[in-house]
């Protein structure tokens, strides 16, 4: 049993040293080709133009916006959902609401994107006269909603966690329950919540077909989320479904930018990991 239990863990990480490979191994090639200076400095992406540029910043900017809208709208629902279902509900509407809740994260992703260009938009564009068609907002905005599970469910998990004497010690000090839930409970589980936090980020960092349908295909800096712009994955999405020829450099160009996404991802595992060895010392 101890063989199939280790054979079950090698597995998991063969499948991870070998998606590392394949990423680095096709980088390597495109970094032949492209100095790593011109791919982080230079400010335009036109790998399939005639006048190719790689410069990753666009790609960059408009996945760092399209987050930090999502993590605007999620972070805050997904934390007030999971302090209700924890600390105040019953155990009938927790039983109703947390698998309600969690069937949003099985709704497939092309129907949040239109959903984000069909409804989201529209109302959007009757707020902001001028807004485009294609932006980043509606499309960060319906990315938080899809993100909102992943993070009301493990911060509420991480939440009931806590012991319950913590509680019993802040009634008895004359907190009142709300009190007790922003004040004990919810530092406390802190390591927890960032642990939820950063989960649900990496899923809006890798999200593809909602940035694909609402966002726009156009690699700019972006400066605001009302503008349209390209994520690293939608330009994968793009050349992937494509003809260019294998081994080319507009090829090799989407594992640059996987690599990118990769070690993106990883320095956000990082900060959460450090975040969480310093609330669990301090709590």
């Amino acid at each position: 049993m101890e063989g199939v239990l280790f054979l079950a863990a090698a597995v998991a990480i063969a499948v991870l040293v070998g998606i590392v490979y394949v990423v680095l191994s096709e980088s390597v090639k495109f970094f032949a080709a492209v100095p790593i200076g011109d791919f982080l400095t230079d400010t335009r992406w036109t790998p399939l133009f005639e006048d190719a540029h790689y410069g990753i910043a666009p790609l960059l900017s408009g996945t760092f916006m399209s987050t930090l809208v999502a993590l605007a709208v999620a972070v805050p629902l997904g934390l007030l959902t999971a302090i209700y279902l924890s600390e105040f509900a019953d155990a009938r509407s927790r039983e109703t609401i947390k698998p309600t809740l969690e069937l949003l994260a099985g709704v497939p992703t092309v129907v949040y994107g239109y959903f984000a260009l069909l409804m989201v938009t529209p109302l959007l564009q009757r707020l902001i006269p001028g807004l485009p068609g294609f932006n980043l907002l509606s499309a960060g905005i319906v990315m938080g909603l899809m993100i909102i599970p992943y993070i009301a469910s493990l911060s509420e998990d991480a939440l009931r966690a806590v012991p319950n004497n913590l509680r019993d010690g802040s009634y008895a000090m004359g907190a009142t329950k709300l009190e007790t839930a922003f004040r004990v409970v919810l530092p406390a589980a802190v390591s927890g919540v960032v642990g939820a936090v950063v989960l649900g980020m990496s899923r809006a960092v890798g999200e593809t077909m909602i940035v694909v349908i609402a966002g726009g295909q156009q690699p700019q800096i972006v400066t605001s989320p009302t503008q349209q712009g390209a994520t690293v994955t939608a330009f994968i999405a793009q050349v992937a479904l494509g003809d260019l020829p294998f081994g080319t450099l507009e090829y090799q160009s989407i594992f640059a930018a996987g690599l990118a996404l990769l070690l993106l991802t990883l320095v956000f595992n990082l900060v959460a990991f450090a975040l969480h060895r310093r609330y669990r010392e301090a709590y």
